[in-house]
């Protein structure tokens, strides 16, 4: 290395001795020449050509401004050199920029110290960029400050990533307490809708039947709020059906009123006659909902919010939209909000991603929604410009030949005939949910035996084989102790083949829906009506099974997308 580049370069001191390695470079390193008019050296062309972001302020002069930017902090922040030379790094900064942090590196500079940190700063359009800033004093020979060095890095990736995953943790975390807290609380409210139903039945006078009736809605809208926590942790199995869309919004359309508030006018604008179209109807309703309220947040000043209906039918223009000829169901939203650009269109689907202030929004409503629609064969679109306002379509398929009604299948064997003689081993580990099982069971004419967990169902089943067996298994799915419903039921099946088995659950049925399925039982969801407990144990009385083999599934399975 020659001499002369060294010194234009501002050429480091002599190093730190063998013995004294393990110092920190940053304090040890000082500089002979500390101008920057000669710029023809190899270091200066590597310091310009680095991707590298690289500035040098000058702390004697007044605000510390900017002495050197190299060029890859002006393609990192958009300015020009002219623009940036002569002023303080605060001209980064800007609405969001954290103040703690602004705090720390003023601190460090006015005690002359090395930081490193991670600061929001924006760029001269306006975009916001997470910066990794490391800044360090520069000393001559004399020990008299120069300069202050600093690096910067844009880590917005990084800090994006993180954030989605830490979100995403969350949501899981959120899903699996909602998910474990439905078991024990669908149970609460399966002992309280059951003992409301039973007294139903013995009240005469219609101003007391008036208050049970409050009870009975108010804890039905308790087990329907449980529906909706675990269809936003993503842990619930649709139920479709055949309905009216125009019925269900009519419905809905009180609730959906009180949740807008008073600045936002709602329209409907539903066709008439329109077919059926299979939908699960709460999700539906949640979809629409989550809709309707980003509406709101888009119209802080108030607005209307139009809902209408009409039938479509896609021929050749079908595959574009990814969806199959036919016909189908729109659901428009359109609202008179601020409306979208391209670059937000484009992710508005996305989990987690929200243009909403901090706290303002979790990002999942039109993910939910998507996610919803497109299970359900169809497709959600979204149409918007800036100052326009937005419009989101839902596509739905529309019900043919009664699909999604459910049919009365005519019994192999007939359940009435078994009242009075039907056997049943009731297997629960809530003792109130149990005994009012037991009560709308015999009530119903069935003979029960219960037990009150897997292990105590299996010893009476061994017992009651040889002389008094049992016609059907109804066992809670989750139970504490070393045997669930599940090992209850194989263990069963190992000693009668033929027996049918009924489960029930207030915990999330997807979670366990797989193997039950798998193996061909049923699984009844708390919290249950009487009339649905004693419709399913009487279908189940009637399956294939106690009189011939069930079908074997095909290993290839149902056709899916």
């Amino acid at each position: 290395m020659h001499d002369d580049d060294r010194k234009a370069l501002g050429s480091v001191g002599t190093p730190a001795p063998a013995s004294q390695t393990g110092r920190d470079h940053r304090r040890d390193t000082t500089v002979t020449h500390g101008g920057l008019d000669e710029r023809g050296s190899v270091f200066f062309a590597a310091i310009e050509m680095t991707r590298m972001p690289m500035i040098l302020t000058d702390p004697n002069l007044p605000d510390n401004p900017i002495a050197f930017a190299n060029k890859a902090f002006l393609d990192l922040t958009g300015y020009e050199e002219a623009e940036v030379l002569g002023r303080n790094c605060r001209f980064l900064q800007g609405a969001q920029t954290d103040r703690d942090s602004v705090a720390e590196l003023r601190d460090a500079i006015e005690q002359r110290q090395s930081i490193a940190l991670e600061i929001l700063n924006y760029k001269r359009d306006g975009t916001p960029f997470w910066n990794a800033v490391f800044i360090g004093p520069v000393y001559d020979t004399s020990g008299n400050l120069l300069y202050f060095f600093a690096s910067q890095l844009d880590v917005t990736r990084r800090r994006e990533s993180e954030q989605a995953s830490q979100q995403a943790q969350k949501m899981e975390a959120i899903g699996q307490l909602t998910a474990g807290l439905a078991h024990d609380f669908n149970n609460l409210l399966q002992v309280v809708n059951g003992n409301l139903e039973l007294l139903g039945s013995r009240i005469e006078d219609a101003k007391q039947r008036s208050y049970l009736e409050r009870a009975r809605g108010a804890a039905e809208r308790g087990a329907k709020l449980t529906g909706q926590l675990l269809a936003f942790a993503r842990k619930t199995r649709l139920t479709p059906r055949a309905i009216d869309v125009n019925e269900c919004i009519h419905a809905f359309a009180d609730m959906l009123e009180s949740s807008l508030g008073s600045r936002v006018e709602l329209h409907l604008s539903l066709r008439r006659s329109l077919p059926k179209a299979v939908l699960d109807p709460e999700q539906f309703e949640m979809a629409i909902l989550n809709i309707a309220l980003n509406a709101r947040d888009a119209m802080p000043a108030g607005g209307v919010l139009t809902i209408s209906t009409a039938k479509l039918h896609l021929n050749g223009d079908a595959p574009a939209r990814g969806l199959t000829p036919g016909d189908y169901i729109a659901i428009e939203l359109v609202d008179e909000g601020e409306g979208m650009p391209d670059h937000v269109i484009a992710r508005a689907a996305e989990p987690f991603f929200t243009t909403k202030a901090t706290g303002k929004g979790t990002g999942l409503g039109l993910a939910m929604a998507t996610g919803f629609v497109q299970q359900s064969r169809g497709r959600m679109e979204l149409e918007s410009k800036v100052g326009e306002g937005a419009t989101v379509r839902l596509l739905f398929p529309v019900a043919v030949s009664n699909e999604g009604e459910k049919g009365q299948a005519a019994p192999l064997s007939s359940p009435t005939e078994m009242r009075g003689t039907a056997h049943i081993l009731l297997v629960e580990d809530n003792a109130d949910v149990r005994t009012l099982a037991r009560e709308n069971l015999e009530g119903a004419g069935y003979r029960v035996t219960e037990a009150e967990n897997g292990d105590a169902g299996l010893a009476v089943f061994k017992q009651a084989m040889a002389d008094d067996p049992f016609d059907l298994l109804f066992t809670d799915l989750v139970m504490p102790g070393t045997m669930n419903g599940i090992a209850l039921a194989d263990a069963v099946a190992r000693l009668a083949p033929d027996l049918p088995v009924l489960m029930a659950t207030g915990y999330n049925e997807e979670l366990v829906a797989e193997e039950p399925q798998r193996s061909g039982r049923d699984v009844l969801g708390k919290p249950y009506r009487k009339a649905e407990l004693l419709d399913r144990v009487s279908q189940a009385l009637a399956k294939p099974g106690r009189d011939g083999d069930r079908r074997v599934p095909s290993d290839f399975g149902a056709a899916e997308e």
